[in-house]
């Protein structure tokens, strides 16, 4: 097989496969049968309402929640045996970073704790991540004194200190005030544009969704809908299966 050949083979592979997913807590089904892949620097937006199982969903793709029935593979790795040597290539920014103001750690020292495997810091390479994401300003400031969004610049910059090739956000525009909101979806399109880096996230923003993924995951409990954005979106019959669903889950919350 030609080198040619061998990178083609490489790119057809997905780099995160999903097949037949399913968890329960108790009694209740929170993911029921989900199947989709995603390829090499594809952009996924993952959306649904609150209660549809979207963190559940990445517990279980980074291996923190082993009780679900199915398979799931990322680098061609099943997540359950290879978590340690996956980790290495993923970098994850979880739903909520709000820091005790009391917190002591400056930003500089969180940053350090993204290093795996006990890699020398590189400096240099801190540098160059910190002003692409805007947060050489910060570098000395307690963590606990910055706002939300300046907070996850930092929590981005943290999770792509070890050069991943996967980047999973949980809902990373929630603690982030309007203002900022722009910069930090371009520092996103910046990533997957420029550095090549397959990116999942979910979001209630979905005029983000649509203007920032070129691939959508519409979930609630189960899959309704994965493929191009522009197919959802510009489909009124999709919008309004999930506008339905999001109202139902919703009633639904409210009628405990």
């Amino acid at each position: 097989m030609s080198e040619k050949e061998k990178e083609k083979e490489k790119a057809s592979n997905p780099i995160v496969k999903l097949d037949n997913i399913s968890y329960r807590n108790d009694s209740e089904v929170i993911l029921d049968n989900i199947s989709f892949e995603i390829d090499r620097g594809d952009f996924l937006g993952i959306i649904g309402p609150n209660g549809a199982g979207k963190t559940t969903l990445f517990k279980c793709l980074l291996g923190l929640n082993k009780e679900y029935t199915g398979n799931i593979r990322l680098f061609d790795k099943d997540i359950r045996n290879h978590a340690k040597e996956i980790y290495k290539k993923i970098g994850y920014i979880p739903q909520s970073n709000s820091f005790d103001p009391r917190f002591p750690a400056t930003v500089k020292e969180i940053i350090q704790l993204g290093s795996v495997g006990g890699k020398a810091f590189d400096e240099k390479k801190v540098k160059e991540l910190i002003e692409l994401t805007g947060i050489t300003e910060y570098l000395n400031k307690r963590i606990g004194d910055l706002s939300g969004g300046q907070q996850q610049r930092v929590m981005i910059t943290k999770a792509l200190i070890h050069d991943p090739e996967l980047l999973l956000l949980d809902e990373p525009d929630t603690a982030i005030d309007a203002a900022v909101l722009k910069l930090f979806y371009k520092l996103l399109t910046k990533l997957n544009k420029e550095r090549k880096i397959t990116i999942i996230w979910s979001s209630h923003d979905l005029d983000a969704v649509s203007l920032l993924s070129n691939k959508v995951a519409c979930l609630y409990r189960k899959l309704f809908f994965h493929g191009i954005s522009q197919d959802f979106f510009n489909n009124e019959s999709n919008l309004k299966t999930f506008a339905e669903s999001s109202m139902h889950i919703h009633i639904k919350s409210h009628s405990h």
